[in-house]
C-alpha cells in the first residue's frame, strides 16, 4: 500500500494512518467510535452539545486541535439538535443514527482498503479508478462504492478530516463545521433545511444501505495537441463549423433535476465545486448538492477548475425532495430515486459541473470571453468515449460540408445517431459491497460496456440558466453558447429549463425560427460574434434575440411566419 500513488496522493487529506500497509484509526478514536457504536447509554452522547464535545476528543486524538474550525460550530450543533429537532427526532438521531455512523467509521479503513484492492482488479480500459488526488490538468476517474461514500460523509460531520494543506491545492471546504455554524451565526430557514437534508441522507442510508457506485471524472480539453484527445478550439474552429444545430427543446416549468430522459443534467458550478453547498449557499449547484448528497464527496479530492476543465458525476442517488429556491429552499421529505443502474452499478444520473465566468459583466460580449464561455460548456458536453466518432468527423485535413451531410442529417430529422455507438446496460443486485465490485466486473466483462461514460447517442444535455442569476451573465447569451457547444457536441438533443425568466419569454419562438434557417454551428457562432462586438463597443443596447429578429419583438411580431419545427 505504501507505494500506491494514488493512496499517497489523498493520505495527507484522510484521517487515517498508514503502517506496514495498513490503514487505521489510532487506538484512542477507535475506542470512543466503539463507545458511540454501542450508543448513548455507553457513550452518553444524547445530545448536539455532547456530540461536539465526543467529535472535539476525537479530533485532539487526531491531531486536528490546531486545526481551524468555524468558531461557532458547537452551537450550531446544540442549536440544531436540542433546539430545532423534535424529542422525537432526536431520540431517534442518538439512539439509532449516532450509533451506526460509528459503526461504519470503525470500518473507515477496511472499506478503503477494499476499494484499493478491488480498484487493482477492475482496471476499466486500464484506467485507474482509485480514490486519489485528481488535480487540475490530469483528467482522469475514480469509483467509489455508496458505502465508502458514506463513511467519507461521516468523516465530515464529525469533521474529522485536517485541513491545514487544502488551501495549496486549491481544495474546497470538506468538513461540515461552517454548514452549522452558519446555522448560529445567522439563522435562517434555508440553512436549517439544507442540514435537514443531510441527516435525512444518514438516517437512509443506515436504514438500508445502497450498495451501487458513483463516478467523478475531471475532464480536460488539452491546451496543446494531444493524440487521442480534443484540444482546446480557438475561435476558428467555431467559426468554421459545419455541424448543424442540435434538437432544442424549450421547458417552461420543471426542474433539471426532475426530469425523465436519459441525458447530462448541467451543474451551475463554482470554479470549487459544491460552491458554497456547506456555507450559506442555497442556489441551484448547492441545492443539488443536499438533496445528492453523495456529490459532496468529491469536494474532498476535486481541486478547482481551470478554463479548460469540467468534472461529470454518474450515479449519485437523489435522498430529498424539497420545494422553494434560496432563501424559499425547504426540505419536504424522502425521496425514491428509480433511476436505472448501468453496468457498473451506477444510477444512470449524470452530472455535468461547469462553471461560468462571474461577474462579467460588459466583458462577457468580448471574444476572448465567449470563446471561454463556449469551451467551457463544450467540455462538459463532449463525450471522450466518442472521440473516433468524432475523430471521422473531423480530420486533420479538414472536413467539408458535403462530407458531413453524409453522416449528419439536419437536426429536426434526430438522424445524427448514426455517429454514435449504442451500450447496453444492465442492474447489479448482490447484497454486499465485495459482491457488487464482483459483479460489476462481470457485467464488463460479459457486456462489453465500450467505456466508462456509458453513453450512447440518445443522451442530450439538460440545462437551463447557467452563469446568470448570480454570477450575472446575459441569459440570451448563455442559452445560445449552451445550445452552440451541445450541437458541436454532437448531442441529439438540448433541453432548457427558463425558469420562468423574463427574457426568455420568446425562447421558443426565437429557436423555431433560427432552425428554420437550417444555419450550422459555425453561421450562428458569427451571429453572436458580430452581436457580442457591437454590445460590447456601444453600438446595440438590445438583446440578442431582438437584434437577430426585431420583427418578434416589434409591433408586427403577429406577421412574423415561424415554422413548427418540433
Amino acid at each position: 500500500m505504501e507505494s500506491r500513488e494514488d493512496l499517497n496522493s489523498i493520505l495527507p487529506y484522510l484521517p487515517l494512518v498508514m503502517r506496514s500497509s495498513t490503514l487505521f484509526w489510532p487506538s484512542q478514536v477507535v475506542e470512543a467510535l466503539k463507545a458511540m457504536a454501542r450508543g448513548p447509554l455507553h457513550s452518553r452522547v444524547d445530545s448536539g452539545e455532547l456530540l461536539f464535545l465526543a467529535i472535539s476528543d476525537l479530533r485532539h486524538s487526531l491531531s486536528l486541535s490546531n486545526h481551524h474550525f468555524a468558531p461557532s460550530f458547537p452551537q450550531g450543533y446544540a442549536l440544531f439538535f436540542d433546539e430545532l429537532m423534535s424529542r422525537e427526532e432526536s431520540t431517534k438521531w442518538f439512539e439509532e443514527v449516532v450509533p451506526a455512523l460509528a459503526d461504519l467509521l470503525l470500518r473507515f479503513p477496511s472499506l478503503l482498503q477494499t476499494h484499493y484492492q478491488t480498484a487493482d482488479i477492475a482496471h476499466i480500459n486500464g484506467v485507474n479508478t482509485g480514490l486519489r488526488l485528481l488535480r487540475s490538468q490530469e483528467p482522469g476517474i475514480v469509483f467509489l462504492s455508496q458505502e465508502l461514500i458514506g463513511a467519507l460523509l461521516g468523516c465530515s460531520f464529525f469533521c474529522l478530516f485536517p485541513v491545514t494543506n487544502r488551501g495549496v491545492e486549491h481544495l474546497p471546504t470538506i468538513n461540515f463545521d461552517q454548514l452549522f455554524a452558519s446555522l448560529y451565526d445567522n439563522y435562517n430557514n434555508k440553512q436549517e433545511n439544507k442540514i435537514r437534508c443531510i441527516i435525512h441522507y444518514f438516517e437512509r442510508i443506515f436504514s438500508h444501505m445502497p450498495i451501487g457506485f458513483v463516478s467523478f471524472e475531471r475532464k480536460v480539453l488539452p491546451l496543446e495537441h494531444l493524440p487521442q484527445c480534443i484540444s482546446y478550439p480557438k475561435a476558428e474552429f467555431w467559426s468554421n463549423s459545419v455541424i448543424p444545430l442540435c434538437c432544442f427543446e424549450v421547458q417552461n416549468s420543471g426542474l433539471i433535476e426532475d426530469q425523465s430522459s436519459e441525458a447530462l443534467e448541467v451543474d451551475f458550478a463554482n470554479k470549487f465545486i459544491g460552491g458554497g453547498a456547506l456555507h450559506r449557499g442555497c442556489v441551484q449547484e448547492e441545492i443539488r448538492f443536499m438533496i445528492n448528497p453523495e456529490l459532496i464527496a468529491g469536494m474532498l479530492f476535486l481541486p478547482s477548475m481551470a478554463d479548460n476543465e469540467a468534472i461529470e458525476i454518474i450515479g449519485a442517488e437523489r435522498f430529498s425532495s424539497y420545494t422553494g429556491y434560496a432563501s424559499s429552499f425547504h426540505f419536504t421529505g424522502d425521496y425514491v430515486d428509480k433511476k436505472d443502474v448501468d453496468c457498473f452499478g451506477r444510477r444512470k444520473t449524470r452530472i455535468i459541473a461547469i462553471d461560468a465566468l462571474c461577474s462579467p459583466r460588459m466583458r462577457q460580449y468580448k471574444q476572448e470571453c465567449l470563446l471561454r464561455e463556449i469551451n467551457k460548456a463544450f467540455c462538459g458536453f463532449f463525450a471522450p468515449s466518442k472521440y473516433q466518432q468524432y475523430k471521422r468527423l473531423f480530420p486533420e485535413n479538414g472536413c467539408s460540408r458535403a462530407q458531413l451531410d453524409q453522416n449528419i442529417e439536419d437536426p429536426i430529422g434526430r438522424s445524427r445517431s448514426n455517429l454514435l455507438s449504442h451500450d447496453n446496460a444492465s442492474t447489479s443486485d448482490e447484497s454486499t459491497e465485495e459482491k457488487s465490485v464482483n459483479q460489476v466486473i462481470r457485467n464488463y466483462e460479459e457486456k462489453g460496456c465500450e467505456s466508462l461514460g456509458l453513453e450512447d447517442n440518445n443522451i442530450g444535455i439538460v440545462t437551463g440558466n447557467w452563469g446568470c442569476g448570480a454570477f450575472g451573465g446575459d441569459p440570451e447569451l448563455k442559452t445560445i453558447i449552451q445550445w452552440l457547444a451541445a450541437s458541436q457536441a454532437l448531442r441529439p438533443f438540448i433541453s432548457y429549463y427558463t425558469f420562468g425568466l423574463d427574457e426568455l419569454q420568446k425562447l421558443d419562438q426565437v429557436i423555431r425560427w433560427i432552425l428554420s434557417q437550417k444555419w450550422t454551428v459555425g453561421e450562428l457562432w458569427n451571429m453572436l460574434v458580430e452581436y457580442s462586438y457591437q454590445k460590447y463597443k456601444g453600438q446595440t443596447d438590445v438583446g440578442f434575440f431582438t437584434w437577430l429578429l426585431p420583427s418578434l419583438f416589434g409591433h408586427d411580431a403577429e406577421m412574423l411566419d415561424l415554422p413548427n419545427t418540433s
